[in-house]
């Protein structure tokens, strides 16, 4: 499941994803979450929150998550990952060459510092 942070300045998109994320999340809360902010603003900073009781994405989810990274590439100003996930810690320090804008990963015991580095 997936939600949006809300007291974020308008530029940054704040997702915090808890139990399964299916396509459904991104195409009911991510998509147009971004979509709204790309129509004010040219660039965007995400923070992406996946909470201690987040248990993993659909492969639906995954694909979404993709076409959204790839298909805004150049809106992305900056991209803080907060988790704890062993695995998505690595995916984003071997990945993340790939983005075109700074990427910092935080734990979840760091999400005040995630919260003020992609709002700074």
């Amino acid at each position: 499941m997936i939600q949006l942070l809300h007291n974020l300045p308008k530029h940054v998109v704040g997702i915090v994803a808890s139990g399964q994320v299916d396509a459904n999340d991104y195409e009911t809360v991510v998509f147009p979450a971004i979509e709204s902010a790309l129509k004010a603003h040219e660039r965007i900073r995400i923070l992406f929150q996946l909470e201690p009781g987040f248990t993993g994405f659909t492969a639906g989810a995954m694909w979404d998550d993709m076409k959204v990274g790839l298909g805004h590439l150049k809106a992305w100003e900056r991209i803080a990952i907060v988790s704890d996930e062993n695995w998505v810690v690595g995916a984003w320090r071997l990945f993340g060459f790939a983005m075109p804008c700074p990427i910092r990963v935080f734990s979840n015991k760091e999400f005040a510092e995630a919260q003020g580095w992609i709002t700074a």
